[in-house]
């Protein structure tokens, strides 16, 4: 057998594409790698519910595997799924989709996002997107072959993007901007008078927003605003949900995108390709979810809320200044004063106290000075972790 030998003595990383070797490995994973090998850590790092999924959708779904309902399904999804969507969307904000083409069915809002960004983007493509942000939203935008451009936000503005800010980076280029409210890491949610100024200037410039709104439903203070319901938008408008968060279903992998027709269009076309359908079994359980889903959720909601304010009110109490979260189920403590950075902090945390919090710095430079801490833990866990954090920062005070 004939090898190329030209390619066997090359040196690896000259394997590896441009756009790939360019991302630097995801923050959160990189950081639970350590993780992984230490016992007896509370752990406030995966975004991930506490709960099992309700018992109801998980019947579902089993009762759909015995039944032999394991076959692809239409590309975009189960027209039942489909339809039920169009009109949960209706009911919730009176958004007419036509289940046959302006509805996908995705693998989460992580691959509709993927999608989003492959079937929007050219090469040189610029897409404004919030900083902090959920780690994936820059690393789409790359792959497609656009090209990031962060907005900062802070603390002092509730981590909130201002029309202002957004309008002077605005260029030529700009194609589209990545909108995430409620927010992950931050648990920002967008006022809606400040959604309309960005919406006026998405409308003027000809731009697209991809409206990331997993956490839509994980609101505890102020109201939440669907993107596509502002004047101009529904058609500028690719809005990405999923049931991982209100539904307790993230290893279900089940999302959708909904747009109009000719965007779903050309994602459906990318979906076909690289995906086929998503899982079957998980779109059975996302029917009955939303058949039948809204009191479990309503109350996973609730004890989410309760666990908040207990959150917050511990890290201040322990000397770690704290931004209060409207949505989400994460608490964005700042640790600047301690005189470590994000990872610092986080590293150190995690080997002499075993408490897993994720560096801020994982979501964007303005992250930088904070840690994320998820409170969807119970609340022995939750009180555990403050016992642990606090002893952690008093032997630093009393170091210095």
């Amino acid at each position: 057998m004939a090898f190329n030998t030209k390619t066997q003595n090359k040196q690896q990383p000259d394997l590896i594409s441009n756009r790939v070797s360019s991302i630097a490995p995801s923050g959160i994973r990189r950081f639970f790698d350590l993780l992984a090998s230490m016992d007896d850590v509370i752990s406030l790092g995966i975004g991930e519910p506490d709960y099992p999924t309700p018992y109801h959708v998980r019947e579902a779904a089993i009762s759909s595997i015995e039944k032999g309902y394991t076959n692809y399904t239409s590309n975009s999804g189960m027209p039942e799924l489909r339809q039920e969507l169009s009109v949960y969307l209706e009911k919730l904000y009176n958004l007419d989709y036509n289940p046959e083409n302006q509805i996908l069915v995705t693998v989460g809002v992580s691959e509709g996002m993927d999608l989003a960004a492959r079937a929007l983007l050219n090469p040189g493509d610029e897409v404004l997107i919030p900083d902090p942000c959920y780690v994936s939203y820059a690393p789409c935008v790359v792959l497609s072959g656009g090209q990031p451009v962060m907005i900062p936000t802070c603390e002092e503005n509730r981590f909130e993007i201002s029309a202002e800010t957004v309008e002077s980076l605005i260029t030529d280029k700009t194609r589209a901007i990545i909108l995430g409210y409620p927010a992950n890491p931050t648990g920002a949610v967008m006022p809606r008078e400040k959604l309309l100024e960005v919406a006026e200037l998405a409308c003027r410039h000809d731009l697209i927003v991809i409206s990331d709104e997993i956490y839509s439903q994980l609101v505890y203070e102020g109201e939440h605003t669907c993107v596509a319901t502002l004047p101009g938008m529904k058609d500028r408008t690719v809005f990405l949900g999923g049931f991982s968060k209100a539904y307790a279903m993230t290893g279900w992998r089940i999302g959708y995108a909904v747009a109009n027709e000719h965007i779903i269009g050309a994602m459906t076309k990318i979906h076909q390709y690289t995906i086929m359908s998503a899982p079957t079994m998980s779109q059975v359980a996302a029917i009955e979810a939303l058949k039948n889903g809204e009191e479990s959720a309503a109350e996973m909601v609730a004890d989410y809320d309760r666990r908040r304010l207990i959150m917050v009110k511990g890290l201040c109490d322990i000397g770690l200044s704290c931004f209060k979260p409207q949505g989400a189920f994460y608490a964005f403590p700042s640790v600047k004063n301690t005189g470590m950075t994000s990872e610092e902090f986080a590293q150190k945390l995690l080997i002499e106290e075993k408490v897993a919090v994720v560096p801020g710095n994982a979501f964007g430079r303005c992250g930088e000075g904070y840690v994320r801490c998820c409170y969807a833990t119970s609340l022995k866990e939750l009180h555990k972790a403050l016992e642990r954090m606090e002893a952690f920062i008093n032997r630093y005070k009393a170091r210095n």
